[in-house]
């Protein structure tokens, strides 16, 4: 399958060949037919990636403490070396992903085959998703709009912090695709909605959808035009979804707020922060977190174990489900918005579209349709296929896990004592296929059935988690190889 990938060390995307991902327990596997790319997130990326080292300190300097604090206790070489190889690790971009369920995991019960569901996958022809981040797509809803729903969840979090009531006045700062979602989510509350941008395009069709639109940089008064749209009274919120390093939109906001205002930063901003604005209104500022309740949360969103809907009613999964209804319900139109469509195989040029400033908004990526069954089973894939081991009297190597240890120090160390390399094996087929080719692996691969059904490997490396090593070694030992364990074994009696 296909997939776009970033180099966070130089900026640049890549279309690369990877292996279908395993299916985890608890997941959703999904072969992907539409894709959005997230403007604000991937050019934030972008152009981090592109960056002096420089630049990119004084953006980070949390990391740069980080790098120093390793200096301190490891030495420059090993900090070095520690940056190099976060800056050489590529970088699934995407998280706003429309396909149909393949398989469900064990655990799954409320997705099968054949649903058509919006998950929060990568720019991928195939996902495996866990699923709590997914959500049916209703019959109504086409499969280009649904692609929009992930951000349109990041801009609903957003107004469920504001606490919107009907007929209140709510400014949004920042028309991109998330603002300009927030200003249709508004409105269908019943909301008077002021929309503040410089593009004219954007600020044209937030007045299409009832907003009074205001151009930020022909106007020094954004201030007092809000208060006199508020009627004079100061409006009820301000939802905060640019994208600078400006502190000036924050000071904006409560200055246009009345007492006891509410601001919400949805984007990102500059938090230089005025205490006099605040004080004397007593404004409340929140900073929401993505898509809502269980971001970030790894019990809900990888082991899935979802909130009590009587305690938490609006999770990240049921604001995925709440976008679909207002889509459906046509109270939310993202068509609209749609500017470029570009196939998979042109991820490239998409790239170009949105790093080159051409007007644009949503970008959507489109998938082919698979020819053969094939095509969803290939969990191995060909890196070298010019190399042959025949009868090799050196060990021929298969390796399951390609984490710190296994990529930065085992690995290498494999590599350089000569041994033959034949293939790599990683839940996601990422590592696989950056640690593969850049050791020489001939194969990468998310399947241990396949890696075990190798005719030439005679040696197995494991360097996975605690807890799969008994089972993994024990099936090396049943086919005769000489197994390697990286940490303290543990053996089940029963399975040798």
């Amino acid at each position: 399958m296909q997939q776009v990938l970033l180099n966070i060390g130089t900026g640049q995307t890549q279309l690369i060949d990877a292996p279908v991902p395993a299916l985890e327990a608890g997941h959703v596997l999904i072969r992907t037919r539409r894709t959005l790319i997230s403007a604000g997130t991937e050019r934030m990326l972008i152009d981090f990636g592109r960056a002096s080292m420089l630049d990119r300190a004084r953006k980070q300097p949390d990391k740069v403490k980080m790098v120093f604090d390793k200096v301190r206790t490891d030495g420059l070489l090993a900090a070095v070396d520690a940056v190099r190889a976060k800056l050489d690790q590529p970088l699934a971009l995407g998280y706003s992903n429309v396909g149909v369920v393949i398989e469900a995991g064990a655990g799954v019960t409320q997705f099968r085959a054949g649903d058509r569901v919006v998950s929060n996958g990568n720019h991928a022809g195939i996902v495996s998703v866990p699923k709590n981040l997914c959500a049916r797509i209703p019959d109504n809803v086409d499969e280009e709009s649904a692609a929009f729903t992930v951000l349109g969840a990041i801009g609903l979090q957003g107004l469920r912090l504001a606490q919107p009531t009907l007929g209140e006045t709510v400014v949004v700062t920042g028309l991109g695709l998330i603002g300009l979602m927030t200003v249709q989510i508004l409105r269908a509350q019943g909301c008077r909605v002021m929309g503040i941008d410089h593009d004219p395009i954007r600020l044209e069709m937030a007045r299409k959808f009832g907003a009074y639109a205001v151009d930020a940089s022909a106007s020094d008064d954004l201030v007092p035009r809000a208060v006199e749209f508020s009627r004079g009274r100061g409006v009820d919120a301000v939802i905060l979804t640019a994208s600078t390093e400006s502190s000036e939109p924050v000071s904006q906001a409560a200055k246009m707020c009345r007492r006891r205002g509410r601001i919400v930063l949805v984007g990102v901003t500059g938090l230089k922060l005025s205490r006099q604005d605040f004080y004397e209104k007593e404004i409340t500022f929140q900073v929401s977190c993505s898509y809502g309740p269980g971001r970030y949360d790894a019990s809900y969103e990888q082991q899935g174990q979802d909130y009590p809907i009587g305690f938490v009613r609006w999770t990240e999964q049921r604001n995925f489900e709440a976008v679909l209804d207002l889509m459906a319900s046509n109270a939310l139109d993202v068509a609209p918005l749609i500017t470029h469509r570009f196939s998979i195989e042109n991820a490239e040029a998409a790239y170009s579209v949105l790093s080159s400033g051409e007007p644009s908004l949503g970008i959507v990526l489109q998938y082919p349709e698979v020819t053969s069954k094939r095509e969803t089973d290939s969990r191995t894939i060909v890196l070298d296929g010019s190399r042959s081991f025949g009868l090799a009297a050196k060990p021929v190597v298969g390796c399951i896990g390609a984490g710190n240890y296994g990529g930065r120090i085992l690995i290498p160390a494999l590599a350089k004592a000569g041994a033959e390399l034949h293939t790599l094996v990683t839940m996601n087929g990422l590592n696989a296929v950056q640690y593969g080719k850049k050791f020489g692996f001939t194969r990468a691969s998310t399947s241990t059935d396949e890696l075990f059904a190798e005719k030439e490997i005679n040696t197995l490396v494991i360097a996975t988690r605690h807890d799969s090593h008994a089972r993994l070694a024990a099936q090396a030992l049943r086919s005769g190889w000489h197994v390697y364990v990286e940490k303290p074994l543990a053996l089940n009696r029963e399975q040798l």
